[in-house]
């Protein structure tokens, strides 16, 4: 039997692979549709409409309960409050730009809780830190008063590549961050000093741009050796990789096939020790 979800620091239980819906435009309810009628059990979206259809997210989830009798609380639904600078200011926003930080924080998840036709999100992420740890932490006062009320199970940061910041946001947090959603890549050495800070921390680390931004980790020997031996793909070897040290992947392919590739990884069994280890000194552990 496969493992296919994590407990968070939070206590909840979070799949270990993510479907992410960013850049799907008007693609995204049959993508979503097809991502759970696969197996995926998260999705990852923003209320940030530059470059998420949250509210097509939400028309998915109401199509897969009345058509496909998979009810929403079978489903991780990870969303974003996204600063204005993270928002494209000529289209319509999900809350006045003029109003305080917190209005803005409060507008942002009413929006979201409409969009997504729900009561309660299981992730609340803040998409990117602000200009100063004050006003993150003026932000993470307020989501934090939603986790109080029991409508958010637990709360995130994404794209935050500063082991300080992401230290002073925990030390300050009354309900600490269970998930860094960010790009895994070479330029920020695969954030390794944050990634060890969240193994000490039970954080989980999320990867984006998995695939798309190491081209160089897919084509190597080991890897490619691994994938035929397994009679499987590079990526898949990947995935399965970071999976055995304790990284929750979000993948956002728009082809089925691949959708079952990915979700197949979860049942493969880990990879040897040795490789483990050699593969570690490709992302700087």
């Amino acid at each position: 039997m496969s493992v296919k979800t994590v407990t968070t620091n939070a206590g909840i239980q979070m799949p270990r692979l993510i479907y992410g819906t960013a850049w799907k435009k008007e693609a995204t309810i049959s993508l979503v549709i097809k991502a759970i009628l696969n197996g995926f059990r998260g999705i990852d979206t923003a209320c940030q409409p530059k470059h998420y259809s949250e509210d097509l997210v939400g028309q998915a989830l109401v199509e897969l309960e009345t058509k496909h009798n998979i009810p929403r609380k079978d489903l991780f639904i990870q969303t974003k409050f996204t600063p204005l600078r993270g928002q494209d200011q000529s289209k319509p926003l999900p809350y006045d730009p003029h109003a305080s930080l917190p209005q803005q924080v409060q507008q942002s998840f009413a929006t979201s809780l409409k969009n997504l036709n729900t009561d309660y999100i299981d992730s609340l992420v803040l998409h990117s830190p602000l200009q100063s740890h004050d006003l993150n932490m003026q932000v993470y006062r307020e989501v934090e008063k939603f986790v109080d009320e029991g409508r958010v199970k637990q709360l995130g940061i994404s794209n935050l590549y500063d082991l300080e910041g992401l230290k002073r946001l925990y030390d300050d947090a009354r309900h600490k961050p269970s998930v860094i959603q960010n790009r895994f890549y070479a330029e920020t050495q695969f954030d390794s000093d944050i990634r060890q800070f969240c193994r000490e921390k039970n954080i989980f680390y999320q990867s984006f741009w998995t695939l798309t931004a190491n081209p160089q980790i897919l084509s190597h020997p080991l890897v490619k050796q691994l994938a035929q031996q397994r009679h499987g793909t590079s990526a898949q070897v990947l995935f399965r990789f970071l999976l055995d040290i304790g990284l929750t992947p979000l993948t956002g392919t728009t082809n089925e096939q691949h959708m079952k590739e990915d979700l197949n990884v979860l049942e493969w069994p880990s990879l040897d020790n040795e490789s483990i280890e050699k593969l570690k000194k490709l992302i700087h552990d």
